[in-house]
């Protein structure tokens, strides 16, 4: 059976630590960070490894393109997903047709190495978030609907399913949820008039959602990966929503606003959470493993459509074939194409920092 708990490892092979903690009955999954990747075949090796020790584990990994995207060396560069919206304005069919090639290139090469999921896309508006910031696809909810949609047909395509993050959206708050709490004061009427847009049109498509760890006062004081409100009130019940529901880190520093590892992962799961995610801190995932040895298992029918259709990988690379190669193609022309809109802009000035120094505090 698939656990509640998705957790990490330190480094490229498993230790025996690891193997030990894989076969704890409520360790479902594990994500993947930078700090694990090597090449290809070594992340290939790696999870057929962690497949022989428990055979149900859900493998993850953020590869959203641009800032955030672990997987690197041997793997196709994506852009940030806001060069798409660029494209947008001027041609909106062909950045369609991009952003599906580019789901279905970043789903293929995932696959390829024995991961199931990437973490992605993001439906958060390009607003004043800096953390989101061109991990966005545009600052209009209509932009971003049709370009994510897109992505995920191109996911879809190649067996991959699909994680909307961070309901019910995380773009219209300053501060970084890694290391404050965000609070967003706006009405439940005027969130659902803009940032939660995206995935209300995109719902039918989504095989899962993370919640954000931010604050909105006006529909509960706790926040959204913590809150039955709009997990469990509107979510499932108002929206119907019965896919699979991801929290975002739980070592996040807006998550200690529920206290400690255990508490966390048990607030997060009591909320409507599928998986609880604890990152970067072996003692804190122990934690939260310890507190859910009595907890009931999480829903298996759901948890089990994220199982990816994992490829083939028999060199010391990636050759996925044709197709791949003529994605890979059409991907650099368009970031030939988009060269001219590469330099940051004004009100996000992370877009220009060495990704991999930016991008290591990123969990989800």
């Amino acid at each position: 059976m698939i656990g509640a708990l998705m957790l990490d490892i330190a480094g490229t092979t498993l230790s025996t630590e690891d193997c030990d903690l894989l076969q704890a009955p409520q360790v479902g999954g594990v994500i993947l960070f930078g700090r694990n990747i090597e090449s290809a075949r070594q992340v290939r090796d790696l999870t057929d490894h962690m497949r022989q020790i428990r055979p149900e584990l859900l493998i993850a990994v953020d590869q959203e393109g641009g800032r955030v995207q672990r997987l690197r060396e041997g793997f196709t560069r994506l852009p940030a997903v806001r060069q798409f919206g660029l494209l947008y304005a001027q041609d909106a069919a062909l950045a369609c047709q991009h952003a599906e090639n580019c789901g279905w290139l970043m789903a293929t090469e995932v696959l390829a190495v024995g991961i199931d999921l990437s973490f992605a896309p993001v439906l958060d508006l390009d607003g004043i978030s800096h953390v989101i910031g061109d991990r966005s696809f545009h600052a209009s909810s209509e932009v971003v609907t049709a370009l994510s949609l897109a992505f995920m047909r191109g996911m879809k395509r190649a067996g991959m399913a699909t994680t909307g993050k961070h309901f019910p959206g995380h773009g219209s708050v300053l501060a970084d949820s890694h290391v404050a709490m965000p609070v967003d004061h706006r009405s439940y009427a005027q969130i659902e008039q803009t940032d939660l847009q995206p995935f209300l049109q995109t719902l039918h498509s989504i095989d899962a959602l993370m919640p954000a760890h931010v604050i909105y006062p006006e529909i509960d004081m706790q926040p959204a990966g913590f809150s039955a409100i709009w997990l469990k009130k509107i979510l499932r019940e108002q929206l119907g929503f019965d896919g699979v529901l991801f929290s975002d880190d739980l070592s996040m520093q807006a998550a200690h606003v529920a206290g400690g590892a255990d508490a966390r992962i048990l607030a997060a799961l009591d909320a409507g959470c599928d998986m609880g995610l604890v990152c970067n801190q072996r003692s804190a995932a122990q934690q939260a493993l310890d507190a859910l040895h009595d907890y009931p298992m999480p829903n298996q029918a759901r948890l089990e459509r994220m199982r990816g259709r994992l490829g083939q990988m028999s060199g010391s690379s990636l050759d996925l074939g044709d197709a791949w190669l003529a994605a890979q193609q059409q991907l650099a022309n368009f970031t030939e194409q988009m060269s001219a809109c590469a330099a940051p802009t004004a009100h996000d000035p992370q877009h220009h920092l060495d990704p991999t120094v930016y991008t290591a505090p990123f969990n989800a």
